[in-house]
C-alpha cells in the first residue's frame, strides 16, 4: 500500500468514485431540471477544492459518458492531475472489435477498469447477453477490474454473469442502488449477501444519498439514520476489507456535500479498528486498482 508522504505510516486515502466533466445538454441529458446544480462544468480544480475539505489524498475518476472520447479525455486528466490516481473509463465491451479497440489503451497506466451503463439498457438482462460476457472474458488476466452499474432488480442476473467469470475482479457500484426513498431493504438484502459470497466483487459505498428521497428531504436522505440499514447490509455482505469509500461528486451534491458525505461515512466506521477504518477509505481501492 501506498503511504502518505506527509506523515508516514498511513495509508492514502482514496475518493474511490467520482465524475468530472464539460457540460452540455446533449452529451448530459440524464442531468434534469431537479439537478440544476450539476448543469455546469466540474473540473479538477473543483475536485481538488473538494478533496480539500475532506482530507482526501487521491481519487478515481469514473465514465459518465458511454464514449471512447470521454475515456481519453479522462485519461489525459488523469495524467495532467497526480490526485487523480486511476480512471474507470468506458470501451465497447460488446463490440465485436473489442479486444482491438483495447490495444489504444495498452500504455496508459491509469486506465484501471472499464464500466458500461447496465442500469439505462432497455434490455433488462444485458448484463447476461453473450456480446457482453464475450467482452468480460477478454478482460480476464487484463488487469482491469469490470464496475457493476445496475438497480436492485438487477442483482440477480448480476451474480449470474459474476459466477461466469470467476477470475475476473469486478466491483459493484452505489451497493447496487437500493430502494432507500422506498425504505425497502429485501429482497436486495438478500442478494447482496449471496453476491458478497463471491470472493472476486468488492462494494463502493457510494451514490446511497441519491437514491434516498433527496429532493422532498435532503436533508434526511443524507442522515445517518437513514442509510444506517443499509451500509449494515453492505457490510454483512462484504466485510470491512471488501468495501471502499466513493463520494460520486458532483452527483452527491444533489443532497450532501462531498466533506459531509466522508464524515458520515467516518461517522458510521468510527468503531471499527484502525485498520479496517484504513482499508476503508484507501487501502482497499489502492490494492484493487493497482494504485
Amino acid at each position: 500500500m501506498r503511504v502518505n508522504e506527509a506523515v508516514s505510516g498511513r495509508v492514502e486515502t482514496i475518493d474511490a468514485h467520482h465524475h468530472l466533466w464539460r457540460y452540455s445538454p446533449a452529451e448530459y441529458g440524464w442531468i434534469d431540471e431537479d439537478m440544476a446544480a450539476l448543469r455546469r462544468d466540474f473540473l479538477p480544480s473543483d475536485l481538488k477544492a473538494a478533496m480539500a475539505s475532506a482530507g482526501i489524498d487521491g481519487t478515481i475518476a469514473v465514465q459518465a459518458r458511454q464514449t471512447m472520447d470521454e475515456t481519453r479525455w479522462l485519461l489525459d486528466l488523469a495524467d495532467a492531475n497526480d490526485a487523480i490516481r486511476g480512471v474507470v473509463g468506458w470501451a465497447p465491451i460488446a463490440g465485436e472489435d473489442f479486444p482491438g479497440v483495447m490495444e489504444e489503451f495498452d500504455r496508459r497506466a491509469k486506465l484501471k477498469g472499464l464500466r458500461h451503463v447496465i442500469q439505462d439498457e432497455r434490455d433488462p438482462h444485458y448484463i447476461l447477453r453473450e456480446d457482453f460476457n464475450s467482452g468480460i472474458r477478454t478482460m480476464v488476466d487484463s488487469g482491469l477490474v469490470y464496475e457493476i452499474l445496475i438497480f436492485e432488480r438487477h442483482l440477480e442476473d448480476a451474480i449470474t454473469c459474476v459466477d461466469e467469470h470467476p477470475r475476473q475482479p469486478f466491483v459493484l457500484d452505489h451497493i447496487a442502488k437500493p430502494l432507500i426513498a422506498a425504505g425497502r431493504l429485501e429482497p436486495w438484502a438478500a442478494r447482496m449477501i449471496e453476491l458478497g459470497r463471491r470472493p472476486n466483487v468488492w462494494c463502493k459505498l457510494s451514490g446511497m444519498v441519491t437514491e434516498a428521497d433527496w429532493l422532498a428531504d435532503p436533508i434526511r436522505a443524507s442522515s445517518l439514520e437513514t442509510l444506517k440499514p443499509y451500509l449494515d447490509v453492505a457490510v454483512e455482505a462484504f466485510g470491512p476489507t471488501r468495501m471502499m469509500a466513493g463520494s460520486d461528486w458532483p452527483v452527491c451534491l444533489l443532497a450532501t456535500g462531498y466533506a459531509q458525505w466522508f464524515d458520515l461515512l467516518r461517522s458510521y466506521f468510527a468503531g471499527f479498528s484502525e485498520p479496517e477504518r484504513a482499508a476503508i477509505f484507501g487501502g482497499t481501492a489502492i490494492e484493487v486498482y493497482a494504485l
